[in-house]
């Protein structure tokens, strides 16, 4: 399969017509559309780096600061509050002044200030950053879906958008690989230093990738007869709620919205569960998920091609579904080699923000699709942004399995509420699709 010979034939245009210019301009976008795909996957890997720090260091930062269960969810809680924000912020901020310029704003925010919590030295600073962190962590998604959306033909999206967003376990591997190594021996505030390694893929981005060409040909008119020559009016939050878009936004939000609480329900209590009641060192813990995201690695081009093959709704349908079986029984496993085993396999059904990525951004048009996408996901993000805190308290009560086995049941509404929406996304046409 070439990629790159398939990805030169009008990727980045406002039509396919536009595609008919010298080879030469054709091979430029073939190298626009490779040079997105990278330069959002390192945006969006440290995007992960930035997440993961907290769950990985809340284990020392409890005993630290002598938190209980529920009074460190909520630093979590305040990170995604700043996530649900970033959905609309920056969302509109990409329609309205480029995916490009959006991109790089999230990532130098979201490095900065995750650098920053190392200097905190009480619990609610260390809330009050993370609060800031997630205005940028919750722009990345938005950004980087739409420009690859907007570079890659119909054909090839799902999967290119399922690789650029498999970037998220090789960033959550990567943030317990420096765990491992950091916090035994420097502590828990190293590890927030590393957030301002993102700053390097935002150079990557200055450096290599253009704006998305259909973003400004949308914005100077160009992709419409009708009004040529003229430039469109500012996007407004709005226009994702007039009646042929408001079915999709609320269903798209509210699938987001109950899959990302068990995830995150899920993911930010997995190395504390880890270590206090499965026994694990600090060092094992850090192997332990590494083995589990690679499975979720393996998630995203698996359920990237079956969304090619079926439908990305479809692709969906399994990853939550699967997740919501297998997670109860991973919970309440004992035997650490079978816990190191199926961590993997219960991973394997996380990968859904591939596909998700890639339907969202097809129920809105070019218009508003980062805001309308972006809205759907990060306020999905903030909506979740409780379940640290929720599912900390319930494990306070009942054990972090407990609490970790029933974040399951997001999964299974996620199933549900996405029954509602349509097989096929309606703006799901070639990549100049508007």
């Amino acid at each position: 399969m070439n990629l790159s010979k398939e990805s030169s034939t009008g990727i980045g245009v406002a039509d396919r017509s536009d595609a008919t210019v010298a080879g030469g301009a054709e091979l430029r976008a073939g190298r626009d559309a490779w040079q997105t795909l990278i330069g959002g996957f390192l945006c969006y890997a440290f995007d992960a780096v930035d997440f993961a720090v907290l769950a990985l260091a809340l284990p020392l930062i409890i005993a630290e600061w002598h938190l209980t269960l529920g009074e460190a969810g909520l630093i979590g809680t305040a990170g995604m509050l700043g996530v649900g924000v970033s959905g609309v912020l920056m969302g509109w901020l990409a329609d309205n002044q480029g995916r490009r310029r959006a991109l790089l704003l999230s990532v130098a925010v979201f490095a900065l200030f995750t650098a920053g919590a190392a200097l905190a030295h009480r619990p609610w600073e260390l809330m009050m950053l993370r609060g800031v962190a997630g205005l940028g962590l919750g722009g990345v998604w938005g950004a980087v879906t739409a420009l690859v959306n907007e570079t890659w033909p119909r054909a090839w999206r799902g999967r290119a958008v399922s690789v650029l967003l498999s970037a998220w376990p090789v960033g959550l591997i990567g943030a317990a690989l420096m765990a491992g190594w950091l916090l035994p021996i420097y502590g828990w505030r190293a590890l927030f230093l590393c957030g301002a390694l993102a700053l390097l893929a935002a150079l990557y981005v200055v450096c290599f990738v253009p704006e998305s060409a259909l973003w400004q040909a949308q914005r100077t008119g160009q992709a419409s007869r009708n009004n040529a020559g003229r430039k469109q009016e500012a996007v407004a939050v709005a226009e994702i709620f007039a009646p042929q878009l408001r079915r999709n936004t609320l269903l798209g939000t509210a699938a987001a919205a109950c899959a990302l609480t068990a995830y995150w329900g899920a993911n930010t209590w997995w190395p504390t569960y880890l270590i206090r009641e499965r026994g694990l060192s600090t060092q094992s813990m850090a192997h332990y998920l590494m083995l589990l995201n690679a499975g979720m690695f393996c998630g995203y081009p698996l359920f990237g091609w079956i969304a090619d093959r079926t439908s990305k709704r479809t692709a969906l349908l399994l990853c939550w579904g699967g997740a919501a079986v297998l997670l109860p029984v991973y919970a309440m496993i004992r035997g650490l080699n079978i816990l190191l085993w199926m961590g993997p396999v219960v991973a394997l059904c996380f990968a859904s923000t591939g596909p998700l990525g890639a339907y969202l951004t097809e129920l809105f048009s070019t218009r508003v699709r980062c805001l309308g996408a972006g809205f759907c996901f990060n306020v999905g993000r903030g909506l979740a942004a409780f379940a640290p805190f929720a599912f900390g308290a319930l494990a306070t009560r009942f054990g972090l399995a407990v609490s970790l086995g029933l974040c399951g049941a997001g999964f299974l509404v996620a199933a549900l509420v996405m029954l509602l929406l349509p097989q096929d996304a309606p703006h799901a046409g070639g990549q100049g699709a508007t």
